[in-house]
């Protein structure tokens, strides 16, 4: 079953990217645009997550997380506002992250892959086609049979299938894997890249986007 997610935010524009985003990844989503609406669908129906916008009409987020906090629901703040005293009201108030627009999407899918699995909501594994991955264990099967991955095939694979059909950037990709302190050229991407599309039939669904990266396709 896909974990179930509120996303409270009244620009349409921003709400829409959310939820294309959150529903390529498999998530489940509801959109509100109001405060007040948003307090009576969080009061009536059960949710894993609420992505809670600050700024918002008739009751703001930081009054609305005052009168949910008893749900035990994980919340993340989404907004403009990024001076440290907001940041701090947010989390005080006991939201689980502060996330500032404008944000990267492959940034807030790993925040809440994160705050999930913080609450133990976390899908334990992953699935594309035929292919399998158990993510406590480290184990990729295809069809059935165990397919051997290094560590970084393993969490590139991780990365593409929570991303299908999301283009994703070489550096994007060597920044979430590889971390920051890492030297080499865009050119070992590009390596454990055809690795994995060898080792799992993967040629036709790994799809290389001219001069950005990699992109999965069902």
């Amino acid at each position: 079953m896909n974990q179930k997610i509120l996303i409270v935010e009244d620009d349409l524009a921003i709400s829409n990217l959310i939820r294309l985003t959150l529903n390529i990844a498999n998530y489940e989503t509801i959109e509100v645009y109001d405060g007040l609406e948003a307090i009576n669908i969080i009061e009536n129906k059960q949710f894993d997550l609420i992505l809670l916008d600050v700024m918002l009409p008739n009751v703001d987020g930081f009054a609305i997380m005052d009168k949910i906090r008893y749900l035990g629901i994980p919340v993340i703040f989404l907004t403009a506002k990024n001076s440290v005293s907001d940041k701090v009201t947010g989390l005080k108030s006991g939201a689980e992250d502060y996330i500032v627009k404008p944000f990267e999407v492959l940034e807030l899918l790993a925040r809440i892959e994160t705050v999930l699995r913080r609450y133990g909501k976390a899908n334990d594994f992953l699935e594309f086609k035929d292919i399998k991955i158990y993510l406590k264990e480290r184990i990729v099967k295809k069809s059935g049979q165990i397919v051997d991955l290094t560590l970084k095939e393993f969490e590139l694979l991780c990365i593409l299938v929570q991303n299908k059909n999301i283009a994703l950037t070489r550096h994007i990709l060597l920044e979430r894997i590889w971390k920051f302190d890492y030297f080499g050229g865009t050119r070992t991407v590009d390596m454990h890249i055809g690795s994995i599309r060898k080792k799992l039939d993967l040629n036709d669904n790994i799809k290389t986007v001219y001069k950005i990266g990699y992109r999965l396709e069902e």
